[in-house]
């Protein structure tokens, strides 16, 4: 049984992402999902100073753990003005200062969805190269455009292209698992 971690990249309680992120895990065959709401790891706003003052949080502490004793993990991106959100980015930031390979080198499935035309392909491709850069193996990416209208909770990728796409990527990803 592999353990597959799963989150929205947003702080948001109705977050898309998050619901794609869990979706995309459960069609993994032999997993169990780790599904996490950044709104549990929430800190202080990321500074050296800060650092040096109180030391890391436990909260991001916390978080490392969880991708430490996962074997695979799942994204889902929100966009906000063209990047990362701050509840994902500060988390981001304070775990790079336990370890520099944030991700451990697991196997890493970015998502993306929106409701607009483009599915936040723009922060989806910010963390894709970012993250190539120490993992570049076994980085897989997906972006779905207009969710609410592409997406069903228990049908799936209701656009039969989009879901073509979909379901190779994800066969892609879990090959590597």
């Amino acid at each position: 049984m592999k353990n597959i971690l799963a989150f929205g990249a947003s702080s948001s309680i109705n977050s898309i992402n998050k619901k794609f992120a869990n979706y995309s895990s459960k069609q993994i065959p032999n997993s169990r999902t780790n599904l996490l709401d950044l709104n549990d790891f929430e800190m202080p706003i990321f500074s050296i100073d800060k650092q040096k003052a109180t030391g890391i949080p436990k909260a991001a502490l916390d978080f490392k753990e969880h991708i430490s004793k996962s074997d695979a993990i799942i994204i889902s991106f929100a966009e906000h003005n063209g990047s990362y959100t701050s509840a994902f980015k500060n988390i981001l930031d304070w775990v790079s200062r336990i370890e520099r390979i944030v991700w451990c080198g697991k196997p890493m499935l970015l998502l993306s969805v929106s409701d607009g035309e483009r599915g936040a392909k723009l922060v989806l491709d910010t963390a894709y190269n970012r993250i190539k850069r120490e993992n570049s193996e076994t980085l897989f990416k997906f972006s779905l455009k207009n969710f609410h209208s592409t997406f069903d909770l228990e049908k799936g990728i209701l656009d039969a292209e989009l879901n073509k796409i979909y379901k190779s990527v994800l066969m892609d990803f879990t090959k590597v698992i």
